[in-house]
């Protein structure tokens, strides 16, 4: 039964993660998610059914275009593969409860922030504003009307937080230190985590991203480093781990 359902949500995965790459790669550039439809990026064709099966049609297709034979972008098929490796990962590790369907939303959420911050150093409101809005909705039906108007509180309280912290590194360094889109984002993470596993995961974030912008440092001189992919991939692995990253927080903090 696991494997099967593995498989299906797989498939629900690789589908959705199509469609998630067109939200960011179109939305930043302010283009239609309808019109014109998927067509290659180099000659224009416009695509055949057969030509938008998530994964499959590019491996059938040696990761060319049938008409120019041009290099298709790899973005979709990693995107593809990703969000149906996060759906298998949600339902293996919380069945079909509530936390389920947020790990659904998270993983949505990390996918799209991915490709469109570290391509066009953008964090979509769309996505940020329907995932609050269902992550909530769901802490509500699940746990009652006060347990999610806490999670509100706290969302708040971690976007006050990262709004101070934005604005303490722009008066300290001369920079900005936090985009918006990665403030707006706090609000997401208190709520779903809470205030003190939100900032650890504020914390977390920064080691992750740590390596990366060691290597920028050394191969793109002055490239300023995307901190959202981070930021909510710290979220999903905490979300994901939270008895573990709890233990680790009474550990260091006590409190």
């Amino acid at each position: 039964m696991n494997l099967m359902w593995s498989i299906y949500l797989f498939m629900i995965g690789a589908v959705l993660g199509s469609f998630y790459a067109v939200v960011a790669t179109r939305l930043p550039k302010n283009e239609s998610l309808i019109a014109p439809g998927s067509h290659c990026e180099f000659c224009q064709k416009q695509l055949k059914w057969y030509e938008l099966i998530p994964v499959l049609s590019y491996l059938l297709q040696l990761g060319k275009c049938r008409k120019c034979h041009q290099k298709l972008s790899l973005t979709y098929p990693f995107v593809e593969v990703g969000t149906g490796i996060l759906f298998v990962l949600s339902y293996l590790k919380f069945g079909f409860d509530i936390y389920f369907f947020i790990s659904i939303i998270l993983s949505s959420l990390v996918i799209i922030i991915f490709v469109s911050d570290m391509k066009y150093m953008i964090i979509l409101d769309s996505p940020l504003l329907i995932s609050a809005i269902l992550s909530f909705t769901l802490t509500w039906l699940s746990k009652g009307f006060l347990p999610s108007l806490i999670s509100l509180m706290e969302g708040f309280g971690m976007f006050l937080t990262f709004l101070l912290i934005g604005k303490l590194g722009a008066f300290l360094f001369k920079r900005e230190a936090l985009g918006g889109g990665d403030i707006k984002l706090s609000f997401l993470i208190g709520m779903v985590l809470g205030y003190k596993m939100g900032l650890l995961s504020f914390i977390f974030a920064t080691f992750l991203a740590l390596p990366y912008a060691i290597l920028c440092l050394f191969l793109k001189e002055g490239h300023e480093v995307p901190f959202g992919p981070f930021l909510v991939s710290s979220l999903w692995i905490i979300f994901f781990f939270q008895e573990k990253f709890t233990l680790i927080w009474n550990y260091f903090f006590l409190f």
